[in-house]
């Protein structure tokens, strides 16, 4: 592929992030428009339906019908949990590498895509977060664990969001898992006056979940120690700050085969 452009296919295309990816996949010159899927958006040119010039691409509603037609070696997706797998599937079956934004699918779920894509010969990314910042957050995080073990994360989304905890903040909680042993924190004896209030047990810390409107996304992982704390901290503004991963991604899946969880393996 060296020297030639990779033809991404978008599902999800009508989006907020499906917009955004195709908008960024038309600005970059190492990939080319191969599809956008949108079952609502109708034949619309999906340089249009961004903002930008025609490109000659028109938004499908069918997804299968694209990925027969457009001869797409990544497909992008970040639509929702419940139809992610099934996307995922048929992307692999006509050899066209997936990468996954959406969270939710299951560890059994991802068992059975990455034999799949051995089979087929082909990458597959699914990534929490494509987020530089906040894989840099998440690696800082695990670091910081082995020298101060007790721990919580408070992660901030708008009142939209369906899933909690986010799985940026699940990420970060098995990298941090992966650096330290358990440790049940907070007083053996304590007792939650309110159900929940003390947050979603992970392996001896907890995961709180902010869900306001007005709010997009931010993630602070808090440590203790003997008199002192330490936070690390990271706020997403808006949708183009993921695209840069989202680039990135696009020309690395091209040279793995399997499937790859978590954006921070690209950047090893």
């Amino acid at each position: 592929m060296a020297g030639e452009q990779i033809r991404v296919a978008v599902t999800g295309a009508s989006g907020r992030m499906g917009r955004e990816v195709v908008k960024m996949v038309l600005q970059d010159e190492g990939l080319a428009l191969a599809a956008a899927i949108s079952p609502s958006a109708g034949p619309v040119d999906a340089g249009t339906l961004v903002g930008l010039a025609p490109c000659g691409v028109t938004v499908q509603a069918d997804l299968e019908t694209a990925l027969k037609e457009a001869s797409a070696d990544v497909l992008v997706d970040f639509t929702v949990p419940h139809t992610a797998y099934d996307n995922t599937s048929l992307s692999i079956t006509y050899g066209v590498r997936p990468i996954i934004g959406t969270t939710g699918l299951t560890p059994e779920q991802m068992s059975e895509l990455d034999e799949l894509c051995k089979q087929k010969g082909i990458g597959c990314l699914v990534a929490p977060n494509f987020s530089i910042g906040a894989i840099l957050m998440m690696k800082f995080a695990a670091q910081a664990a082995k020298y101060m073990p007790h721990v919580e994360i408070i992660e901030y989304h708008g009142d939209q969001k369906l899933d909690a905890p986010s799985g940026t903040s699940i990420k970060t909680a098995e990298l941090i898992s992966e650096a330290r042993q358990e440790l049940r924190q907070g007083n053996p004896n304590e007792k939650e006056i309110i159900e929940g209030a003390r947050g979603g047990y992970y392996d001896g810390f907890r995961i709180h979940s902010v869900r306001l409107p007005g709010v997009f996304a931010q993630q602070e992982v808090v440590f203790g120690g003997y008199g002192q704390t330490l936070k690390i901290r990271h706020d997403s503004y808006e949708r183009a700050g993921y695209m840069p991963g989202v680039s990135a991604a696009c020309k690395k899946v091209m040279t793995y085969t399997g499937l790859i969880y978590g954006f921070e393996h690209l950047m090893d």
